[in-house]
């Protein structure tokens, strides 16, 4: 499904930063923001990267992630008129994937996820976005893990490039996803129209292929992380 949670302009994702600062995507300008913490206060951290498509709801930045003190951002579903949504369906699309933020208005493509998508595209189930839709980026073993809500799969890719499909599901609509020691939980929106028995929060280890759940009963879960003394929380968007 094409993820209906991601009507607007304002990201899905976010990160805490270098000094405890919050920093937040706005995929419709092709931006990340900076926000303090204690005051509140915005400030424009980078631009220039690629803007989601005006008429669509989803795409353009998803997440930023930090290794280290570089930040780097995940491109999905880019473009600015309707020739580029005929390359992107014919999977000759702007670049999708993630990208090294050098300075405030410069970035690198590090990792083509969009061309890998078409390569390697997913079976058992239908879709329309050949490049998939990228939804969160999370720091991995020097890499990072990027889930796909509508090719239903998360994807392990290194900082030289090269991506490898870590997990695949069937129309369980990955999201947010989380690391802690050796073991990954990943949230699930479930099949559109995320009624809440679909929602789940489900978890696996690196060469498993498959999930085990570990709750459920949330509709339209959209990220999950580990809090203190283990907790772990599921964000749900509501009814």
């Amino acid at each position: 499904e094409l993820l209906a949670a991601l009507a607007g302009g304002a990201g899905s994702g976010s990160t805490v930063g270098p000094g405890g600062a919050l920093y937040v995507p706005q995929p419709a300008a092709g931006e990340i923001w900076r926000v303090d913490p204690k005051s509140g206060e915005e400030t424009l951290y980078a631009s220039g990267l690629p803007q989601k498509f005006e008429a669509l709801p989803f795409g353009g930045v998803m997440d930023v992630a930090f290794i280290g003190s570089t930040a780097y951002a995940l491109v999905s579903v880019v473009g600015s008129d309707p020739a580029d949504l005929a390359d992107l369906l014919a999977c000759n699309p702007q670049t999708i994937g993630i990208y090294r933020v050098d300075g405030p208005t410069s970035s690198t493509v590090v990792a083509d996820i969009g061309t890998f998508a078409c390569d390697n595209p997913p079976t058992g189930f239908p879709f329309l976005v050949p490049t998939g839709v990228q939804y969160a980026l999370e720091p991995y073993r020097g890499g990072f893990l990027v889930t796909d809500g509508h090719h239903n799969r998360v994807l392990r890719v290194s900082l030289d490039g090269t991506i490898t499909q870590l997990i695949a599901f069937g129309d369980a609509v990955p999201t947010g996803i989380a690391v802690s020691g050796n073991r990954i939980y990943l949230a699930e929106a479930g099949p559109v129209p995320h009624v809440p028995q679909d929602g789940k929060i489900v978890s696996f280890e690196p060469g498993s292929s498959t999930a085990t759940t570990v709750a459920s009963g949330a509709r339209l879960a959209v990220d999950v992380e580990m809090g203190r003394g283990r907790t772990l929380f599921a964000l749900s968007q509501g009814e």
